[in-house]
């Protein structure tokens, strides 16, 4: 039985007024995505890649166009709605990791159960050491952002984004700021959730990294210019084994 369409988006535009000048960000985007993909979104900077996940992580509002997520049409939803969507049903991986320096690794990756009412306070501590253990960073768990390196910080925003357990994972450029080996061992923890079922949708510029998701959709100029089937995705967690190993980052990804 074929999956169920997670995300369908019909007509989608988004357009900025820069003073006298608009912007069109967006220019009428069509598009279904089936609940367990593993999708890579690419295209060069002002494609509007960046604008469309904004969109699809309900950060921003449409200028005109549909969005249905999980079967919910998400324009009908008050603000209060929105958030709730946000905390419950998506998770968030950016770039530049916006973890709170002063906080523990635990302490940020339980900031999203705060916020949700399903989850008790006593089941909070272990739920993100949970999330913890499973990118290898459980040890990890009372060292602060500045205590970690790079990688370990992205992988504890990737706890974060999945402490929830959401609908789908929505990853902004994850492997930006990161070495080679550490951005593969990122893409293995990717990999490995999608193999969960997970949805992922991942907005890269990166060729070699979009080779590790089975579909890839390229955007230029607003439009979607390309969107095909990536048959025989990389295993991040075999090209990890071909890697020099970094001091700072023992682990792998399986």
């Amino acid at each position: 039985m074929a999956a169920k369409t997670l995300i369908s988006v019909r007509g989608l535009t988004k357009t900025y007024q820069m003073g006298e000048v608009q912007v069109h960000a967006l220019r009428g985007i069509d598009l279904d995505i089936r609940e367990g993909e593993f999708i890579a979104i690419m295209g060069a900077s002002g494609s509007g890649k960046t604008t469309f996940m904004n969109l699809l992580g309900c950060l921003d509002h449409p200028s005109s166009g549909s969005y249905s997520l999980d079967g919910v049409d998400v324009h009908s939803m008050d603000d209060a709605e929105l958030t709730r969507v946000r905390n419950q049903k998506i998770g968030y991986v950016f770039q530049s990791f916006y973890l709170l320096p002063r906080t523990t690794a635990l302490e940020n990756v339980e900031l999203p159960l705060l916020y949700s009412k399903k989850v008790l306070p006593k089941d909070r501590h272990a739920m993100a050491l949970n999330a913890l253990g499973a990118v290898g960073l459980d040890e990890r768990a009372k060292h602060f952002p500045n205590q970690l390196s790079g990688g370990q910080q992205q992988r504890v925003a990737i706890a974060r984004a999945i402490v929830n357990d959401p609908v789908f994972l929505l990853a902004d450029e994850p492997t930006g700021n990161l070495d080679t080996r550490t951005s593969v061992e990122v893409m293995g923890f990717f990999q490995k959730f999608h193999a969960q079922g997970k949805t992922v949708v991942l907005v890269t510029h990166e060729f070699d990294i979009s080779q590790y998701t089975e579909r890839i959709i390229t955007f230029r100029d607003g439009r979607i210019i390309s969107d095909v089937a990536n048959p025989n995705p990389r295993n991040a967690a075999e090209d990890l084994k071909k890697l020099p190993r970094l001091d700072d980052e023992p682990l792998e990804a399986s």
